[in-house]
């Protein structure tokens, strides 16, 4: 059975080093027979900013949202993949808002009863990757820091590619050679 991968590009650019990233990584898993599909987070229409904190999503009994946007299904499908790849350049020490804005209401992934100290979660078991650049080496692991803890807290294995020093947007081929095979390679590994 091949795996299921959803790749989240949290990048505004399409021609970008993020878009490369993206790319080199979805054709090593593709190599393999990954299904592998990428939403663009910057090109999603949003009822809110973010999780409102409406805390709907506890209160029903399936793992979804309850604000009715295009982020609900990308949030379903987040629960259904084996493989979730979080895709984004480095701004000011985090990652992209137009990522942020779905990783947070991912908050809908989880259900909690607090009185007993629990948690449960259909993310236990999937491997969350992180594909991140940034112009110079200062950063990244700062925003890598989130993504690993989500991981721990959710029982999920991690991964992550931190391009420092990929240049400006689309240089990265250019500047970081050595990353081509390395995020292919990735997502090969996978993909396995």
């Amino acid at each position: 059975m091949p795996k299921k991968i959803l790749i989240l590009n949290g990048s505004p650019k399409t021609d970008g080093n993020t878009a490369a990233m993206v790319e080199w990584f979805s054709q090593g898993a593709r190599e393999k027979g990954a299904d592998v599909e990428i939403v663009r987070t910057a090109y999603l229409k949003y009822k809110t900013l973010g999780c409102i904190s409406c805390r709907k999503c506890q209160t029903i009994d399936k793992y979804e949202c309850g604000i009715d946007d295009d982020a609900k299904p990308v949030l379903a499908k987040m629960a259904e993949v084996d493989v979730i790849v979080m895709a984004t350049p480095l701004y000011f020490f985090g990652a992209s808002a137009q990522l942020k804005l779905i990783f947070d209401r991912m908050f809908s992934l989880y259900k909690w009863d607090n009185d007993a100290g629990t948690m449960q979660t259909p993310l236990i078991g999937k491997t969350l990757v992180l594909l991140a650049s940034a112009f110079e080496d200062v950063g990244l692991d700062a925003l890598e820091k989130p993504f690993a803890l989500t991981a721990e807290y959710s029982g999920m294995k991690f991964e992550s590619i931190l391009a420092a020093n990929a240049g400006e947007s689309g240089e990265i081929a250019k500047k970081r050679p050595d990353l081509r095979e390395k995020v292919m390679s990735l997502g090969i590994k996978i993909a396995l």
